[in-house]
């Protein structure tokens, strides 16, 4: 085992790799057993505080119609801090105290920017970087590190650029760096002992949404479903690469696979999943020509976005769009102006009202 992090003996080592995946793959209880064992083995080190607090994290990150597991996750957050204070109050030094006070104010960083309270998310994620500088002069070949700094070296940039309105915000953080940021979480996805799969995870976010380099991402997303199958997380990742590379058959497949997961209730698999696999199903359908089986697909889709969206979401759009062009497809012109004029009533999501406006003036497919 690296010597940096020599002070876990080898079964709680053991411990804390088995938990981590027990997490990814949504076995929540064995993981925490895990952890608690890890707890036993060592009462003062925050290695088995701040993995239970992870599973709280993939809890809010699966369950994402709900707050309930929100105060559970800063409860361990915080407890996992005073951990480290009492730590550095010996030794300021100190690596386990400084890498997992890093870890935990990052997430939390993490938590807050999910909530879009960014100037919350902004403090942690600075203070989370000094911290993890700090590690890094002590042990500049631990590649678990470059997770932390590797997030913060991209979104400190990433997120300004994508919100414009934030830049005077976060005009007091440090600068990033994304091309730094890709180079170290690459590293950590190679190589860190403890912290791979979630640098793997935030490769996977950043090639898809920021990024946009389609077959990385999709690699990536198989990669992590593969190996964790029970995560929805990654599973509605590779269904949208895939619709992004336009592989219908594939990703008609894998949409349907997540509809039946959602019927079956599975954990993650929640209602915006629902809709969401319900849209792309349809989508699929419609690009095949079977007009009839997409609008059902589309119809359902719109009754969930009635319940799920506060205000007009792109799948409710563009659902809205859809039924329109399947309307007009099948000679039901009344109806379909009825969708286009309601796509009108919307908020305007990448030009469809100048979409709408046109298939009011000529039919969709004439």
């Amino acid at each position: 085992m690296n010597s940096q992090w020599a002070i876990m003996r080898t079964d709680a080592d053991s411990l804390v790799r088995l938990g981590t995946s027990y997490i990814y793959n949504v076995e929540f209880n064995k993981a925490e057993d895990c952890f608690t064992q890890v707890k036993k083995i060592y009462p003062e080190h925050p290695v088995g505080y701040f993995l239970d607090a992870m599973v709280e994290w993939w809890r809010i990150t699966l369950d994402r119609s709900t707050n309930r597991h929100d105060s559970k996750f800063l409860d361990k957050i915080s407890n996992v801090i005073n951990m480290c204070d009492k730590l550095l109050d010996d030794n300021p030094s100190n690596l386990n105290g400084l890498f997992f006070k890093a870890g935990a104010i990052g997430f939390r960083g993490r938590f807050y920017a999910q909530k879009e309270e960014w100037i919350k998310a902004a403090s942690d994620g600075s203070s989370a970087y000094n911290l993890m500088v700090e590690c890094y002069k002590i042990a500049p070949q631990n590649h678990d590190i470059m997770l932390g700094t590797g997030i913060y070296n991209y979104f400190s940039v990433a997120v300004p650029e994508k919100y414009p309105l934030l830049k005077p915000l976060l005009a007091f953080l440090p600068r990033g760096d994304k091309l730094l940021a890709l180079h170290q979480l690459r590293a950590a996805a190679r190589n860190a002992r403890y912290a791979n799969i979630e640098a793997k995870t935030v490769l996977l976010q950043i090639y898809y949404s920021f990024e946009r380099d389609n077959d990385f991402a999709h690699a990536m997303a198989q990669e992590l479903f593969d190996a964790y199958p029970q995560n929805a997380y990654f599973h509605r990742y590779l269904g949208r690469v895939l619709v992004r590379k336009g592989l219908t058959d594939e990703f008609e497949a894998v949409w349907r696979q997540i509809l039946l997961k959602c019927m079956d209730k599975k954990f993650g698999y929640d209602n915006l999943t629902a809709r969401e696999a319900m849209y792309y199903v349809g989508l699929a359908l419609m690009r095949k020509g079977r007009y009839e089986q997409a609008l059902r697909y589309f119809l359902k889709s719109d009754e969930g976005n009635v319940l799920l969206d506060k205000e007009s979401s792109g799948f409710q759009v563009n659902s809205n769009l859809y039924i329109g062009n399947i309307y007009d497809m099948t000679g039901k012109r009344d109806l379909a102006l009825k969708y286009y004029r309601k796509v009108l009533s919307m908020k305007d999501y990448e030009d469809s009202h100048k979409k709408a406006q046109n298939f009011i003036k000529k039919e969709y497919g004439k």
